[in-house]
């Protein structure tokens, strides 16, 4: 079975497992919660197909948070990205957020496949690599 097939029927409450238990959240509702803010901020920066595609290999639920954001009015650094979710989350810090980013867009990569996630990290600027758990290799100029 390969990855896609595997992750297209994940459901919501599966995703919301996989990401309380990556993050180390003592609750579903503080993973969900999350969740939410995460994949809808992420929604914002990713777009057209691959965000379409992105949208429809993640469990209903969390295929919305995706697709109904409204596209992000300016191209966002990794670390600004980070920044943005940490003031949507009462009382986070940079770390903090990073770690909540880093517990949700690292189980990404087998929810939904290794080739959607090469599209979505092309979309976005150099560094996010790593908040999907991955190296990011790039040549130094």
């Amino acid at each position: 079975m390969n990855t896609t097939d595997a992750m297209s029927s994940l459901r919501w409450s599966e995703l919301v497992e996989v990401v309380r238990q990556s993050g180390q959240y003592l609750s579903e509702s503080e993973a969900e919660r999350v969740i939410r803010i995460v994949l809808s901020a992420l929604g914002g920066h990713v777009h057209g197909d691959v965000r379409d595609e992105l949208a429809s290999r993640l469990p209903e639920e969390a295929g919305r948070l995706v697709a109904t954001q409204l596209p992000a009015t300016r191209r966002l650094t990794a670390a600004q990205f980070v920044d943005s979710v940490a003031a949507r989350i009462l009382g986070a810090t940079p770390a903090t957020a990073r770690w909540d980013v880093t517990s949700v867009l690292s189980v990404l990569p087998k929810a939904v496949g290794n080739e959607v996630i090469d599209q979505v990290l092309e979309q976005l600027s150099t560094g996010y690599a790593l908040l999907f758990g991955r190296a990011d290799l790039t040549l130094a100029t």
